[in-house]
């Protein structure tokens, strides 16, 4: 038995590289699948969901036995740009196991969406697993970001602003700006992570603003707001999470 997976960060390459492929071979059986952490904006979930529906079938969720919260308290330090453990953890790992285990019933086509220009960018080192193949039909198409943003244009797809974690330590400062502003209860219990292990999201030193989100905290209630060259990243800017793929 043949496994068709596609695997689905929300990110617009991924979503563009599901339909299109759907559209192109109605005939096969796609498995659709995503790895959430448990710490995506809602606006995600939905995007998720509304994909399901576009697709004719639910995305299978691959997932770790507990999201980024139960990871945190396990390892007892946060992710940062030395630790990535979050994207090891709670994305790699699991769907290397799941291929692994769907590659004993039959060979495994694991489609990824890397476009024609990003000839440098990987796509997840799962061909080391014996019956699994990995195939880039972006790359093949010759398609490229633009292309990718002309076919979601023209059926009507949107993609969510972030499609990233609401704690990720790779953020802009805008971004952490507007996650105390909007979501005051994911803050509350970043800041208490914080505090408890003795170390904090954002690299010291980074910029000249404090590293701790408590310190942030200071600064933003005082009326500090951080200052951007761009607008916040809207949909031609959207579309990956900048750390974690599959």
């Amino acid at each position: 038995m043949q496994t068709h997976v596609v695997a689905l960060s929300g990110g617009k390459d991924s979503t563009a590289l599901a339909l299109r492929l759907r559209e192109l071979h109605p005939e096969t059986d796609y498995t659709y699948v995503c790895t959430p952490t448990g710490d995506e904006y809602p606006e995600m979930f939905a995007h998720w969901r509304k994909l399901g529906d576009m697709l004719g079938k639910p995305l299978l969720p691959i997932m770790a036995h507990t999201g980024l919260n139960g990871i945190i308290a396990e390892q007892r330090t946060l992710p940062n740009f030395r630790r990535r453990f979050c994207t090891r953890i709670l994305k790699i790992e699991p769907y290397r196991r799941w291929l692994a285990e769907r590659a004993k019933l039959g060979p495994v086509f694991s489609y990824v969406g890397l476009r024609a220009d990003e000839e440098g960018r990987a796509g997840g080192a799962y061909s080391d697993i014996d019956g699994v193949e990995m195939r880039f039909p972006l790359r093949e198409w010759g398609w490229r970001e633009a292309d990718v943003w002309a076919y979601l244009d023209g059926i009507g797809a949107d993609i969510p602003v972030r499609t990233d974690c609401r704690r990720c330590y790779h953020q802009r400062l805008i971004e952490w700006w507007r996650l105390w502003k909007e979501d005051p209860e994911t803050w509350a219990e970043a800041e208490g992570q914080e505090a408890a292990i003795g170390a904090t999201f954002r690299t010291p030193g980074r910029d000249t603003w404090p590293s701790s989100l408590a310190g942030l905290r200071a600064e933003f209630e005082a009326g500090r707001i951080p200052k951007t060259n761009k607008p916040m990243r809207g949909q031609r800017d959207a579309g990956a999470c900048r750390v974690c793929t599959l």
